[in-house]
């Protein structure tokens, strides 16, 4: 019996002492884990092309994730709560503005919470300041589709509007971080280089094809088109937001058949369905091009974003 009672002792002790080193184990992985991000400024942005541009600004010094993935329609962005807890937790918010989240951003802000990050202010960036807008309204009226009151929102598909979006983050991060003004400043300036360094690449890529005509989708290309002598004939929808109909189909493979257009360029969150319709009678080139970074696999940065589409539209209208 007596034996019986060491050995039971024996056991409860290992037990225990496995259970201290167990706690303590656990308690260094969270105090290094804190200890790894003392000081790191924890970034959420509404898009992955902000979270980009943030991450090439910020460098080390922050921790960004992002709400809409770069295969979702920002428009469109289902609310969950891990989104509200990491707003909480957030000493910087960067939104694209102009509308754009209006039916999911505001409300998540709102019930996160947290001070530092709701507009106006040090922690809140809206990247759209300073951006030259097109499609500006002169008037609301619903009757047209979804129409964008402060302008197109979609500015962030010019790569040269990358440099107005990455000042404004700069801003953000240094009215928060003023110490580390001098790393932010140089990030920026190597950003800016590639940013020209690259347009003169994409340009030169583009430049035979200058005053190409093409089909849109959705009118989330005017940026884009401007930028590289695209000339967009026509949507598939026939007003933004509403799906296409069949009269619409039909004035699309007209004017595909008059004007020789050689491709529908549309996004991965809209079906092919439609365009696909319009393939079928005129020979037309169905491109899903990417609207965001991580779109497709292969568009790890902003900077990638264009190398695919530009590479995928140039193929086509070879």
């Amino acid at each position: 019996m007596a034996h019986i009672n060491i050995k039971k002792n024996y056991f409860k002790d290992k037990i225990n002492k496995m259970k201290k080193r167990l706690v303590i184990s656990i308690s260094l992985l969270f105090w290094g884990f804190a200890f790894a991000n003392a000081g790191t400024i924890k970034v959420v942005t509404t898009t992955t092309d902000l979270k980009s541009i943030t991450e090439l600004i910020g460098g080390n010094k922050v921790s960004v994730s992002s709400i809409a993935t770069g295969y979702q329609n920002p428009h469109f962005v289902d609310p969950k709560p891990s989104y509200i807890i990491n707003l909480s937790n957030a000493d910087m918010f960067v939104t694209l503005g102009l509308d754009l989240e209006i039916g999911w951003s505001p409300q998540l802000l709102a019930s996160s919470r947290n001070t530092k990050i709701q507009k106006g202010s040090a922690g809140y960036v809206d990247a759209s300041q300073g951006i030259g807008l097109y499609q500006v309204p002169t008037s609301a009226n619903r009757g047209e589709g979804d129409i964008h009151i402060f302008g197109n929102p979609h500015y962030w598909l010019d790569p040269l509007n990358g440099k107005v979006i990455a000042r404004n983050i700069a801003n953000g991060l240094e009215r928060i971080d003023p110490s580390d003004k001098a790393m932010y400043e140089n990030n920026l300036q190597a950003f800016f280089n590639n940013i020209d360094i690259k347009m003169r690449e994409w340009q030169a890529e583009m430049a035979p094809f200058k005053g190409s005509k093409v089909i849109a989708y959705h009118n989330e290309w005017v940026y884009f088109e401007t930028r590289f002598g695209l000339k967009i004939v026509d949507f598939m929808e026939p007003k933004p937001g509403i799906p296409p109909t069949p009269s619409q189909l039909v004035k699309v493979i007209g004017e595909v058949k008059a004007n020789n257009i050689k491709v529908i360029i549309s996004s991965p969150y809209f079906s092919t369905s439609s365009s696909d319709v319009v393939a079928k009678q005129t020979g037309i080139k169905v491109l899903t091009m990417a609207t965001s970074v991580g779109a497709f696999p292969s568009i790890k940065n902003y900077f990638d974003l264009f190398d695919y589409d530009i590479k995928q539209l140039s193929a086509v209208l070879k």
